[in-house]
C-alpha cells in the first residue's frame, strides 16, 4: 500500500492524470481486445489458431517497425493532441470492423492497421510525460505507474472478460476495445499538453526516421537496451501465442480459463512493478534489468519442464506459477528501461529516440512470435526450446555490452559510445 501512495503521487499533475487516465482506458480495451482475438482465432481456424495468432501478431510487428519511423519523422513537428487524437480514432475506427471478420485474412489487414495507429501514438506518447514531469524521481515514478497500469490491464481486462464471456459471445469484446480508444482521445482532448519546443536543428525528412536509431548505434545503454528487449521478445511471446494453444488446445478448458492464465502473468508483472523504483535505487537500472533477464530465463527452463511433461489428464495449474514468473522477469527490465531512453536523448531528437526504442523492440518479436507460432503449431517444446537459446543469447550478449563500461540513468549523462 505505502509504495502504491508514493507511485500515486505523481497523480497531483493534473495533465499527467489525465494522460495516465486516458492510457488506462486504453489499455482496458486492448487487453479484452487480446482475449477476444485468440477466441476469434481458434473460431476461425481451431487447431492452427496458434500459428494464426502468431502470424496476425507478426503483421502487428511488421506495423511498428515499418511504419513508426516513418509516421514519426511525419509528425515530428506537428501539434502532439492532434497526433495521440487522431491516432486513437482511427484505431477505434479499425476495432469496430473485427466482430464483422469471417476470414483469416480480413483479421491481418485490420490488424496491420489497427497497430500502425498505435505505432503512431504510443511513442508520442510516451515522449509527451518528461515534458509535463520534469523531476527524475517523479519521471521514474511514472514509469512503475505506466508499468502498473499495464499489469492491472493483464489481470483486470482477462476477468472483466471473463465475466461478460459468461452472458454474451466474445465479439462484444469488441465493443469494449472501441469504447477505450474513444474514452483516451476524449480525455486527451481536454489535457493541456505542453507545445514542442522550437529545434535547434532542422533535420530532412528520411534523416529524421533514422535518427533515433542512430542514437541507438552510438550509445552503449541503448545497445544494452536493444538485447534486454530481445529478452523480453522471448518471454512474452510465448504468453500471447501459445496461452491459448495450451488451455484450448491441449487441456481443453473454457475461455474463463484462458482469461486467467493472462491475468496471471500480469499479476507476476503487477507485484515487480510496485517495488521497482527501490529496486533500481538499490541496484540500478542496468542490474535491475539483468535480473529481470535471468528471470526470464528461468521462467523459460518451467515452461519448457511443463511443456515435456504436460498430460491432457494432468493439472494445469503448473502453467500459472510459469507465467507468473515470466511476467515478474519481463517487468523488470521493461520498467526502469525508459530511464535510459531519457538519458540519451535530447529534447530535440526524444521523440525520435521513443520511436526507435518502438521500433526496434517490436522487431525483436518478429523473430520471436514466428518461432512462437509456427514451430509451436509443430511441436510446443520446439517453440520453448527455441525461444529458451533467443533469451538466453540476448541476455549474454548484454552482459558483454555492460562490461564495456558504466551504464549511468541520469538525465544529465549521454553515455558516449563504446569504442
Amino acid at each position: 500500500m505505502t509504495a502504491s501512495l508514493r507511485l500515486a503521487s505523481v497523480l497531483r499533475v493534473g495533465a499527467y492524470r489525465n494522460l495516465f487516465t486516458a492510457q488506462v482506458l486504453a489499455l482496458l480495451g486492448t487487453g479484452m481486445l487480446t482475449v477476444a482475438l485468440g477466441l476469434l482465432a481458434f473460431d476461425l481456424a481451431r487447431a492452427d489458431a496458434g500459428a494464426v495468432l502468431g502470424t496476425a501478431l507478426t503483421i502487428k510487428m511488421i506495423a511498428y517497425v515499418a511504419v513508426a519511423p516513418i509516421v514519426a519523422a511525419a509528425v515530428d513537428r506537428l501539434p502532439r493532441k492532434a497526433v495521440l487524437i487522431g491516432a486513437d480514432l482511427v484505431r477505434a475506427l479499425m476495432a469496430v470492423g473485427l466482430p464483422m471478420v469471417t476470414e483469416v485474412w480480413q483479421i491481418y489487414v485490420l490488424i496491420f492497421l489497427l497497430q500502425s495507429a498505435s505505432a503512431t501514438f504510443t511513442p508520442a506518447f510516451q515522449s509527451t510525460i518528461p515534458s509535463i514531469l520534469t523531476d527524475e524521481r517523479d519521471y521514474t515514478k511514472a514509469l512503475s505507474l505506466s508499468r502498473l497500469a499495464y499489469d492491472l490491464e493483464a489481470i483486470v481486462s482477462p476477468i472483466v472478460a471473463a465475466l461478460l464471456l459468461a452472458v454474451v459471445s466474445y465479439s462484444n469484446l469488441f465493443a469494449a476495445t472501441v469504447v477505450g480508444f474513444l474514452a483516451s482521445a476524449a480525455l486527451v482532448a481536454v489535457t493541456r499538453i505542453p507545445p514542442r519546443p522550437a529545434p535547434s536543428s532542422v533535420l530532412r525528412f528520411w534523416r529524421r526516421t533514422t535518427e533515433g536509431v542512430r542514437v541507438f548505434v552510438r550509445t552503449r545503454s541503448l545497445r544494452f537496451l536493444m538485447l534486454m528487449n530481445v529478452v523480453v521478445a522471448a518471454g512474452t511471446a510465448l504468453v500471447l501465442v501459445n496461452s491459448v494453444v495450451y488451455v484450448k488446445g491441449v487441456f481443453a478448458l473454457d475461455d474463463s480459463a484462458l482469461g486467467l492464465v493472462y491475468a496471471t502473468y500480469g499479476m507476476g508483472s503487477l507485484l515487480i512493478a510496485l517495488t521497482t523504483p527501490r529496486i533500481v535505487e538499490a541496484l540500478g537500472v542496468s542490474r535491475t534489468m539483468l535480473a529481470g533477464a535471468t528471470t526470464v530465463i528461468a521462467g523459460l527452463v518451467g515452461a519448457l519442464v511443463f511443456t515435456l511433461s504436460m498430460d491432457p489428464r494432468g493439472s494445469w495449474w503448473p502453467l500459472l506459477g510459469v507465467w507468473a514468473l515470466l511476467g515478474a522477469g519481463t517487468s523488470l527490465i521493461n520498467t526502469p528501461s525508459a530511464r535510459l531512453l531519457l538519458a540519451a536523448s535530447t529534447e530535440d531528437d526524444r521523440a525520435l529516440v521513443y520511436t526507435a526504442q518502438f521500433s526496434l523492440s517490436h522487431a525483436c518479436f518478429l523473430i520471436a512470435y514466428p518461432l512462437a507460432g509456427w514451430l509451436g503449431a509443430w511441436t510446443p517444446p520446439a517453440a520453448v526450446l527455441a525461444l529458451l537459446a533467443l533469451a538466453v543469447v540476448g541476455a549474454l550478449a548484454g552482459r558483454r555490452v555492460l562490461s564495456g563500461g558504466a551504464n549511468p540513468a541520469s538525465r544529465s549523462a549521454r553515455l558516449p559510445a563504446r569504442p
